[in-house]
């Protein structure tokens, strides 16, 4: 078996591979790409800004707790590999069925289809089935796996909109869902495997038992479990801060088309600047897994997220062609840090052995703000007829949420809350 290991990739490198994949097409897409729906959905079915984008916040709200939280269990029980697989058919069936929607319930039930698809095959999933690959190289190989979240949009605005200028919105949807389920599917059975025991492998490659670093970490999480985690001040300020500034997030990447629209760009050229946001996060993700596995993680993550923040006080120039460059640049790279470092800090503070449920509680406590903070901005606009106030809110939400995970301290001096 040492030769085996030796003379060919370590086998952890292809999970970064399916993690690659099913992050690309189960929530770059969804989450990125979808956007550009959004104008069809008002043009052509009279939706509101808000309702184009409470059909996700009802999602989270009816189906998405629940399901995140069995999603935590069942992947600490029976591993991440058949969880992806079932949210991959959701997703994949849930786009094909957007393509005959007439009616709003149409949508939103179909949005809460979606959202339990997105919760079993996203990043709860792919972070607990990375973490559980590497150790050692943990930030690495999670800053890669996450390139595929980037690539997603950085392709699926430009993609989407092909689709829909050629095909009609309605076929562009159903062509996309049918490209995720013949994609993630093969991946799933073929390539992904739950944990490097099933294939008679350790983490990272290594030839004998882990760092101690992660022993400890692990005992502590076996020992004391979710319960234990729930009671320290970590948990909450890793929790409140990604709420935060996910909530900041997603509020730009779901108005950010509309709202350039609104500016007086054209829809191609917004598309093209949103583009460039995503692409240039592609370079925010590698530094950010570098600089995790080199300095403290919670610190790393503190500035990007308060870099972040800081950078949406330029959209209130946003109708300046180098103001939106210059926003999309800083933004953009900062949102390297927007999923994969949470994780990493999770796991720097209570180990991998219950990794999968603490995750499912956090990423459900910030998909509140992910999906909520975008509906908020939209009823700003719906009211204000501008997204001013709805910027400066989020630039100070953001801005809070890079303070709440600066706060947090190392697991062995973490105190009960």
């Amino acid at each position: 078996m040492a030769n085996h290991r030796s003379t060919r990739i370590f086998y952890g490198w292809w999970i970064v591979v399916a993690a690659f994949l099913n992050l690309f097409f189960a929530v770059g897409i969804i989450f990125y790409g979808f956007p550009v729906f959004y104008p069809a959905f008002v043009e052509s079915l009279g939706f509101t800004r808000a309702q184009v984008t409470q059909g996700f916040l009802l999602g989270f709200l009816v189906a998405g707790l629940p399901f995140g939280l069995l999603a935590g269990a069942v992947i600490d029980r029976i591993g991440a590999r058949w969880v992806i697989l079932s949210g991959a058919g959701l997703v994949g069936i849930s786009l094909v069925l957007m393509g005959s929607m007439t009616r709003l319930w149409h949508y939103e039930l179909l949005c809460i289809l979606e959202v339990v698809g997105y919760v079993l095959a996203g990043p709860i999933a792919n972070q607990v089935l990375v973490a559980r690959w590497f150790q050692v190289r943990r930030g690495r190989a999670m800053g890669y796996a996450y390139l595929g979240l980037g690539l997603g949009g950085v392709v699926s605005p430009l993609l989407v909109h092909f689709l829909t200028r050629s095909f009609g919105w309605r076929h562009a949807l159903e062509v996309v869902g049918l490209l995720i389920l013949m994609v993630l599917f093969p991946v799933g059975i073929w390539i992904t495997r739950s944990t490097p025991a099933e294939m008679g492998l350790l983490p990272d490659g290594a030839e004998s038992n882990g760092p101690p670093e992660e022993k400890n970490s692990a005992t502590f999480s076996s020992a004391s479990g979710v319960g234990e985690a729930v009671r320290t001040a970590n948990f909450w300020l890793i929790l409140a801060g990604s709420t935060l500034v996910m909530g900041a997030i997603g509020s730009v990447t779901q108005h950010f088309i509309l709202f350039l629209k609104d500016q007086g760009y054209s829809a191609t050229t917004a598309s093209r600047y949103f583009t460039a946001l995503l692409a240039v996060g592609l370079g925010g993700r590698v530094l950010a897994g570098y600089l995790a596995d080199r300095f403290r993680k919670k610190n790393t993550m503190a500035l990007f997220y308060a870099l972040l923040s800081a950078s949406l006080l330029l959209l209130g120039m946003a109708h300046q062609p180098v103001a939106a460059g210059t926003f999309a640049l800083v933004f953009g790279f900062s949102m390297g840090a927007d999923y994969m470092l949470i994780p990493l800090v999770t796991a720097e503070c209570f180990g991998t052995a219950s990794l999968g449920k603490l995750l499912a509680l956090i990423i459900m406590g910030y998909s509140l703000g992910q999906w909520g903070a975008p509906w908020i901005a939209g009823r700003i606009f719906d009211s204000q007829h501008s997204y001013e106030l709805a910027w400066k809110i989020m630039a100070a939400a953001g801005l809070l949420g890079a303070a709440a995970i600066y706060a947090v301290s190392d697991r062995r001096n973490t105190k009960h809350v």
